[in-house]
């Protein structure tokens, strides 16, 4: 059934291997075992990419987008129970759009969505948006593997 937990900081540090500055998960509002999840990444100007790209007009880039929608896949994925103690490991990314600018203040909210699962891979879809828009959307396909 669907489950609304809300997944704080700490419970997501126990979920993902990534630390800082590299997590691009704050908050994650929805979660359906194995089929869907929806969490938010807060842009701020503290970002350590933003020193470089670009510093007179800060944007994230599109593939740091994908990188929140790959990590929330893995928590998706990861949570089924058969997947305890694997990681998830990304191998290959199709559809890609790139539709719109995130910027410092925004809330990048990211959904996620299982397409399909068979053995130790699985494929999912992703979308981003800042207030409603769509900035990004991709097919991002994984493998389990022993941690």
């Amino acid at each position: 059934g669907r489950r609304i937990d809300v997944f704080n900081i700490q419970e997501i540090l126990s979920f993902l291997p990534h630390r800082y500055p590299f997590l691009m998960v704050d908050r994650i509002l929805e979660y359906t075992p194995g089929k869907r999840i929806v969490g938010l990444k807060n842009v701020t100007i503290n970002e350590p990419f933003f020193q470089g790209h670009f510093p007179s007009q800060p944007l994230m880039p599109g593939v740091l987008q994908l990188e929140a929608m790959a990590q929330l896949a893995g928590v998706l994925l990861l949570r089924k129970l058969e997947n305890t103690g694997k990681l998830a490991v990304l191998w290959a990314i199709d559809k890609v759009k790139l539709r719109g600018a995130v910027t410092p203040g925004d809330q990048l909210r990211v959904e996620v969505e299982t397409m399909r699962m068979k053995g130790q891979t699985a494929q999912v879809r992703g979308t981003g948006s800042v207030a409603g828009k769509v900035v990004c959307e991709a097919n991002l396909m994984f493998t389990m593997m022993d941690a």
